[in-house]
């Protein structure tokens, strides 16, 4: 079996993407700072040496954060992601590199294709399309996978904020003119490894969980998987919930690549959360 490392592994992706690694039978290193600084070619150089795949879960994710500090995120989703795949390149091995729907303009009403033009409205969306840019120059044999609504067991997310919502508010709001797909990292990291296992071709994936919904239409399902009223929720619209990046309005992503390689895309968003809902809610979750 392969010899994999993932950085970032201390992160909510990374934790879940060492455990399935290990589950399929494969030989993971997990590495996060101070072990390796994608800011560092030394670290990385020799974080990678010995691997056949590195899987980039590294990145500045403070999405709002970003619109004052972008140099900041440039540093980490651009010049380090580039640091690590010539790491990579020079190693011989190959790279994953984790995006995002971030990417796309998210101004449409079809599911956007992999070969979709990349016209990102935010500083962080900027900063991981440049991060893209850079891995497809800098390592040839690479996959970009683009992920979205990420949510798991291992950091903070939109469903466990919703859980404690239900817990202290008798109603709440949640957008609802924002359309896109929430995604579990157990399930992503399972289509990494299938992509990975397959020899599937290098190029752009998108890895999240089939179907669409509103943060609204999420949050009604958290409720239903905890036996809440899901009209405890309330729709709002973005207008109304203003924060200082720009959210795409509809940036569900299309799983061409899948489909034209023979694999089977990412299950549905609602059964990837009721399926997830015992990790997420323990004793909340309803049973059936």
């Amino acid at each position: 079996m392969a010899r994999w490392l993932v950085v970032g592994a201390a992160g909510m992706l990374g934790t879940d993407l060492v455990a399935v690694l290990r589950d399929r039978g494969h030989e993971v290193t997990g590495a996060d700072l101070p072990e390796v600084d994608i800011l560092d070619p030394r670290s990385c150089a020799a974080a990678v040496a010995g691997h056949d795949v590195v899987v980039n879960c590294a990145a500045y994710t403070a999405v709002d954060a970003a619109e004052d500090d972008e140099a900041t995120a440039f540093a980490v989703n651009a010049a380090g992601a580039a640091t690590l795949a010539r790491a990579v390149a020079a190693e011989g091995a190959s790279l994953v590199q984790v995006s995002t729907d971030y990417v796309v303009a998210g101004d449409g009403a079809e599911p956007w294709p992999a070969d979709a033009a990349v016209a990102p409205a935010s500083a962080y969306g900027r900063t991981k399309a440049a991060g893209e840019w850079a891995v497809r120059a800098e390592c040839p044999r690479s996959w970009v996978v683009r992920t979205a609504w990420l949510y798991g067991a291992h950091g903070p997310s939109i469903p466990a904020t919703v859980a404690r919502l239900a817990a202290d508010r008798e109603t709440f709001g949640f957008v609802a003119d924002q359309v896109g797909q929430p995604t579990w990292t157990v399930d992503l990291a399972e289509g990494i490894a299938r992509v990975v296992e397959a020899g599937a071709p290098f190029g752009i994936w998108h890895g999240t969980n089939a179907g669409e919904t509103s943060w609204h239409g999420l949050a009604r399902a958290v409720l239903e998987e905890i036996g809440a009223d899901p009209d405890r929720v309330q729709p709002v619209t973005t207008e109304e919930f203003p924060r200082p990046a720009p959210r795409p309005s509809y940036s569900v992503l299309a799983h061409d690549m899948w489909a034209a390689h023979g694999l089977d895309p990412l299950p549905d968003w609602r059964d990837a959360l009721h399926r997830a809902a015992p990790v997420l809610f323990g004793d909340r979750a309803t049973a059936g």
